[in-house]
């Protein structure tokens, strides 16, 4: 069968549009981001593809036509879907306290048949888009100060108590301060904000000394004190901070990298993938992949600034705000000015489940600059 009996000629036209509507320096911006994680990845395991440039590199290939895809959909689908995901990933975080795999002490996955899934991931996406859209036409007054705030704040409170009970703070903090900013920028009284960051920073000592596992506070006082235990739980930091420093301004080259190369450096392909690149291509080769973090965010934040639709654009900045702040605790995490959480360098760092999460997030702002003049109605979102 041809095309042209698959698809009207308006409707191939109307594809050809949306696709060159796609903006392809973002795109090439996030390439240039995980080729640069994939070519760390290849030079920590020793010059070979295995065990992760390759699936790295395979992954990428994958979820970028995912995005693509993705941000062809048109923004009544994404808001009719809002709902649903958020529902699922709520049903998803339940069962893992019910029938998930625990490993390494944490109760995180599912098993789905051969499929093994982490649901405080599709969490991130669905508190994006569950907020989204409640805040897609209210009233600014509503948005700002009202009883009617309460919903969204159990929307985020809840799936942020079932990821830290797993336990795994780093992300249920980064649901937390995504939701969060959607919060504000959705218009928040200024007076709660005030608010809300006297009482965090008042609940954060009880916090850490009475409802932290020993471990999780232990990385906290770590943090504090790294050469207080240097070949205990201040390993980590101490290590990071070395590779970080021996770099200098050029590196010390390709695959050069003795921290690293010599397995002093922890979990060298994920959480302290940054402290690799730092060691081996130094001070400018740091700065260039955070110039293009930098790029990716403002561009984010430039599509979502210009659609049209309230739901869009408060998608569009969680995904961006979600992205950043992988950015900035994973590099705050790396040079020690915080304490170790787990959380990666997003599309750098080793690992299919976060790439899966931010490409979907970016199909999403790329869908609302494609569709930035499409309006979606405040009703159930059905497509028209």
């Amino acid at each position: 069968m041809t095309m042209s009996a698959l698809t009207r000629p308006g409707e191939r036209d109307r594809l050809i549009v949306k696709f060159k509507e796609i903006d392809w320096v973002f795109c090439l911006a996030l390439c240039l981001i995980a080729g640069a994680g994939i070519l760390m990845q290849f030079s920590i395991a020793g010059g070979s593809w295995t065990p992760w440039a390759l699936s790295t590199a395979g992954r990428f290939a994958f979820c970028f036509v995912l995005m693509i895809c993705l941000a062809m959909i048109d923004l009544r689908v994404w808001f009719a879907l809002s709902y649903p995901i958020y529902g699922l990933g709520l049903i998803l975080l339940v069962a893992v306290e019910v029938v998930g795999d625990i490993s390494l002490g944490a109760q995180r996955w599912l098993q789905l048949g051969p499929v093994r899934l982490q649901p405080s991931e599709i969490m991130k996406i669905g508190v994006v888009l569950g907020l989204a859209r409640f805040y897609h036409g209210m009233s600014g007054e509503s948005a700002r100060l009202s009883w009617w705030l309460l919903i969204p704040a159990a929307m985020v409170g809840v799936p942020v108590l079932l990821v830290a009970h797993q336990p795994d703070l780093g992300t249920a903090v980064l649901i937390a301060a995504t939701g969060g900013a959607i919060m504000v920028l959705a218009g928040l009284s200024w007076k709660i904000i005030g608010g809300l960051i006297l009482g965090v920073a008042a609940a954060i000592p009880p916090f850490v000394m009475f409802v932290l596992h020993d471990y999780q506070r232990k990385r906290v006082l770590t943090f504090l004190d790294p050469e207080s235990d240097p070949s205990g739980s201040g390993y980590h930091i101490l290590q990071s901070k070395i590779a970080l420093g021996s770099g200098g301004l050029l590196g010390k080259g390709f695959g050069l990298g003795s921290q690293s190369q010599l397995n002093f450096l922890p979990e060298k392909h994920t959480d302290f993938i940054f402290a690799t690149l730092a060691e081996e291509f130094g001070f400018v080769g740091c700065a260039s992949v955070l110039f293009l973090f930098g790029a990716v965010i403002f561009m984010a934040l430039r599509m979502a600034s210009i659609t049209h639709s309230h739901f869009a654009r408060l998608g569009a900045a969680g995904v961006t705000a979600t992205f950043a702040l992988y950015v900035l605790i994973n590099g705050a995490m790396v040079m020690g000015m915080a304490p170790v959480v787990g959380v990666p360098m997003a599309m750098l760092s080793y690992g299919g489940t976060v790439m899966l999460t931010m490409m979907i997030g970016f199909g999403l702002v790329l869908a609302a600059r494609v569709h930035r003049y499409s309006e979606v109605s405040s009703g159930k979102g059905t497509l028209l």
